[in-house]
């Protein structure tokens, strides 16, 4: 699956073409999964606040979501190394200071 920026007469530059978030169709439904039940534990999260539950409950709760979304970036993150390494692309400097960045966004 690929995904076209806008148009090149609405952006006034040329078509980027940008590379699937991964290749690997068995991790990409595992993060895909891991972010839904997130945003499911979210959508509890606002419903606690909404029916005035205890603090604890709710932060317990808010700790669940983020530990969720931080698995499935780090599950996205480290699929992509992997793939990279097997395309052979592991001393591409660029490659090398993404991965870097992506990395510390998550610190």
């Amino acid at each position: 699956m690929l995904f076209f920026a806008a148009s090149a007469k609405e952006s006034g530059m040329a078509k980027k073409i940008a590379a699937p978030a991964l290749k690997d169709g068995e991790q990409l439904a595992t993060v895909i999964t891991r972010l839904k039940r997130a945003n499911g534990q979210m959508n509890a999260v606002i419903r606690m606040l909404e029916e005035g539950r205890n603090c604890e409950d709710v932060v317990t709760q808010i700790a669940a979501v983020n530990k969720a979304i931080n698995t499935a970036a780090f599950t996205l993150i480290s699929s992509s190394l992997k793939e990279c390494i097997s395309e052979g692309k592991q001393n591409s400097p660029e490659v090398t200071e993404k991965l870097q960045k992506l990395f510390l966004s998550l610190a």
